[in-house]
């Protein structure tokens, strides 16, 4: 595809982020403590990319939804079970990640649950927003997994949104191959 043609899809993209950085500030979503409007942006442009990531298919949106929600239980688990072996210091710390990690890489055997990267974003995710807010209860971790996974969710949007239009643009731009063509014959 000649670039006068292809210059199309990054112009598309980035109306797209344009636009998520025009809808951030209207989308009140958790507390100002986790980052108030701009919650929204940098969460759903890391869902964006997993999307890519994933291979571009509703299918692994749905397993990086998994991933985003077994990663926010995997750091509450990670919170939770550091408080009861603190007193080790570093060590306890270290056991309890250990503890923790053997059943979200054990995952990939499951098949609705193997996308381990979204879990390890997921659990980046909620570790930064638990810092930030200094949640330490369980009704608190939940007052910053619900924006994450609102941010999640509309970052696989976009990237939905960024796979169907591209899809679309490059096969009317795009002349069929021979081999294209005559598949299309037969299927008729």
């Amino acid at each position: 595809m000649p670039f006068s043609k292809f210059i199309v899809i990054p112009i598309f993209v980035a109306f797209q982020a344009a636009t998520m950085m025009l809808l951030a500030p209207l989308i009140k979503i958790g507390p100002e403590s986790i980052g108030g409007p701009a919650l929204l942006s940098w969460i759903s442009f890391q869902a964006w990319a997993m999307y890519f990531m994933g291979g571009c298919t509703v299918k692994m949106a749905g397993k990086t939804i998994v991933g985003y929600v077994g990663g926010i239980i995997a750091s509450i688990a990670i919170f939770e079970l550091a408080a009861v072996i603190g007193p080790l210091g570093g060590f306890g710390l270290a056991l309890t990640v250990f503890i923790v990690v053997i059943p979200i890489i054990a995952a990939e055997r499951i098949e609705i649950m193997n996308f381990i990267p979204a879990w390890f974003i997921g659990a980046a995710v909620f570790f930064a927003l638990q810092f930030m807010s200094g949640a330490s209860t369980i009704p608190q971790y939940i007052e910053i997994a619900v924006p994450e996974m609102i941010a999640c969710v509309v970052g696989l949007f976009y990237g939905y949104c960024t796979v169907t239009f591209r899809t679309w643009y490059e096969k009317k731009v795009m002349p069929a191959t021979d081999e294209q063509a005559e598949e299309l014959k037969k299927s008729a």
